[in-house]
């Protein structure tokens, strides 16, 4: 969860806001909701305390309809969402969010998330995690074209704080990251193993892309944090050379078709929506394959390695 405003503007408001943040994390929901609701009299204005007092109501069953009316209040006095009050929302099925036309996880709450993540990341994800995303697309690329591939120019959508690049050493000619979060982009700014770095949504940076322009784009772990993909796969089919490819991981789900948030806070999508998708964007599937893309709770996350091609 991204961390909190630094202040709510009032010292006692402050300390009962940590007060409520211990009780929740050591399992007191009731204690946490009475402390969130105190510090809520002396700041209403401020939406980390909306937002822990949701949680915290949500922990009992019959406060389900109070904790939404938190999350949305928490929600009003920021429509873009940094502390990712429509997910909590969506998580309780909550009508009045229309997942069909919008993204329950805003990419401000994401940019928020691995801002306060970015200097912790690589180490979490891989030892962690046993994040493996990476890795798997260089295999896959190795597979399709031969270990001596190279490709010119390489878009990396999410880049992070540039484990795809260094997985591409060697195969990778001019590099280009993308990323919501400028404490990821600083990271991977000190790696100096991109040419270019774009603060922003990788839909919209790349739609700023010149046609024909990458031989490869690479996403490790990304789609995860969007309901639809067909966009992005639309414009990057646009960007990419003729043969070029698109390769990426991606969770997935026992169903064939559709995105479904989990409880994970993270979209699977069906294997059969993804083909859909590819085909109305003008790509190939030219590898598409089950894989386990981490670890969560000490069981691995089923997905899928895929690899596109224009």
């Amino acid at each position: 969860m991204p961390a909190p405003a630094r202040s709510s503007g009032d010292l006692l408001a402050d300390r009962r806001y940590a007060w409520a943040e211990a009780a929740l994390a050591e399992g007191d929901a009731g204690a946490a909701a009475d402390l969130a609701a105190q510090v809520l009299e002396r700041a209403p204005g401020y939406g980390p305390a909306w937002l822990l007092l949701g949680r915290a109501r949500a922990a009992d069953p019959a406060l389900r309809g109070e904790a939404a009316a938190a999350f949305r209040a928490a929600l009003a006095l920021d429509p873009e969402d940094p502390l990712g009050a429509r997910l909590h929302l969506a998580e309780l099925g909550e009508g009045e969010l229309d997942l069909a036309a919008e993204e329950a996880i805003s990419p401000a709450y994401v940019r928020a998330l691995f801002d306060g993540y970015a200097g912790r990341f690589e180490r979490h994800l891989v030892e962690g995690l046993g994040y493996c995303g990476p890795a798997l697309i260089r295999a896959a690329l190795e597979r399709l074209r031969g270990p001596d591939v190279q490709f010119g120019h390489v878009l990396d959508l999410g880049c992070g704080t540039g484990l795809m690049a260094r997985a591409l050493d060697g195969m990778a000619g001019t590099l280009a990251g993308v990323d919501l979060s400028p404490g990821m982009l600083a990271e991977a700014r000190r790696s100096g193993l991109y040419a270019r770095l774009h603060e922003g949504d990788l839909r919209d940076v790349l739609t700023t892309e010149p046609p024909e322009s990458a031989d490869l784009a690479v996403a490790a772990d990304v789609f995860i944090y969007l309901r639809e993909i067909g966009p992005v796969l639309r414009e990057t089919a646009r960007v990419l050379v003729p043969d070029g490819l698109l390769a990426f991981t991606l969770q997935g789900h026992a169903g064939e078709r559709d995105a479904v948030l989990g409880a994970d806070g993270r979209y699977a999508h069906g294997v059969e929506s993804l083909r859909e998708d590819a085909a109305a964007a003008g790509l190939t599937v030219a590898l598409l394959e089950p894989a386990e893309i981490r670890r969560q709770n000490g069981a691995g996350v089923p997905g899928w390695l895929v690899v596109l091609a224009r």
